[in-house]
């Protein structure tokens, strides 16, 4: 790129790079989905995933059931990451509620806690969903449970508000990660989808990040690229260049796209570190079952510790996890990893 004569430092577009959309969208939905070839697909170039959500979440208060003004509600996972809510506020939906995806130690339960909370809830709600199960923190869902959800979803009239935060990285394959998203887009589904590529490229300090709009018929695409261009001149103003040209160049080489053994390896790495922790909770003799460590995929997975265990594991041990409970696998490997499990296991059994 630095030896292309072609590529100015000039500002990209208001709404991106055509080229970085254009892929990211066939990453997504594949190449050959009937959204992409009817023209029902828009998409924008974003500061981040951060900004993809808080960008979804303008254009559903201004656009969504055809009027100005719509406040809610927005269904997000609990336990949730707690940056999500204060987007949704920014953007002024304050009628956020939760529905019920995990409970330390009530795993297997949490697919029909799921399905119950959503068929409560209101018709037209908005849901915030992870494609990958990976956060705020959900199992890793079956085909078979997204098809449910999405006939209930369907028969509700709810409005799946998709997070993909690290496509790929989630069973080591992003066709596989983005099933979901496809599955409800063939299920006619119009849908809001915030992706990252952060992790999935190591593009940390470049943000780059997309939304993804699917519409019933092609011609809202012109009215909503009208509304989007007014919210990025009001947020952001333009998006950055460099990690989209990058991002574009490696998914518009085929050759490129078929070499995801680099991607693959991390998944697989997180699975078997994972795995490893378990067993060794298992030997240590700690309290519960730690089944849920290898019932998720992707880079992060929730481990049931509370916040007070939380702080002691980082004021005593020197391990730092979020409030919430939630570990970067990545963060493990051979020389830590028993410290670490020896770290759980003194929380669990200590009265601090």
């Amino acid at each position: 790129m630095s030896a292309d004569p072609t590529l100015a430092a000039n500002y990209p577009p208001v709404l991106g790079l055509p080229e970085f959309s254009r892929r990211a969208a066939e990453l997504i939905l594949g190449r050959e989905s009937s959204a992409l070839v009817h023209n029902r697909v828009l998409g924008v170039q974003t500061p981040g995933c951060r900004a993809a959500i808080r960008l979804g979440a303008e254009l559903l208060r201004s656009c969504y059931r055809g009027s100005a003004g719509w406040c809610g509600p927005v269904f997000l996972p609990s336990p949730f990451h707690d940056s999500l809510a204060p987007v949704f506020h920014a953007a002024g939906l304050r009628d956020l509620r939760s529905y019920r995806c995990w409970e330390a130690g009530r795993w297997e339960e949490s697919e029909q806690q799921l399905l119950e909370d959503l068929e409560a809830a209101p018709e037209q709600a908005v849901v915030l969903l992870s494609a990958t199960g990976q956060c705020p923190v959900t199992p890793d869902l079956s085909q078979d449970f997204w098809k449910r959800l999405t006939q209930l979803m369907e028969r509700r009239h709810h409005f799946p508000f998709f997070l993909m935060l690290e496509q790929g990285l989630c069973r080591g394959d992003p066709e596989l990660d983005a099933w979901p998203v496809r599955h409800c887009v063939s299920a006619g589904l119009e849908l809001l989808c915030a992706q990252s590529f952060s992790h999935s490229f190591g593009l940390y300090g470049e943000r780059v990040g997309h939304l993804l709009l699917v519409l019933r018929h092609s011609a809202l695409v012109l009215p909503l690229q009208s509304q989007a261009e007014e919210a990025v001149r009001r947020l952001w103003s333009r998006p950055v260049a460099l990690g989209a040209r990058v991002v574009a160049a490696v998914l518009g080489n085929l050759a490129n796209r078929a070499e995801r053994d680099g991607v693959r390896n991390v998944a697989e790495r997180g699975a078997a570190l994972r795995q490893q922790l378990q067993e060794k909770l298992r030997l240590l003799g700690a309290p519960g079952c730690w089944d849920h460590l290898t019932q998720q995929g992707g880079l992060y997975c929730h481990t049931g510790l509370t916040a007070e265990q939380v702080g002691f594991l980082a004021k005593k041990r020197h391990i730092y996890l979020l409030p919430t409970g939630r570990l970067n696998t990545t963060a493990m490997n051979s020389n830590n990893l028993d410290y670490v499990a020896e770290s759980i296991y003194l929380v669990l059994t200590s009265s601090f």
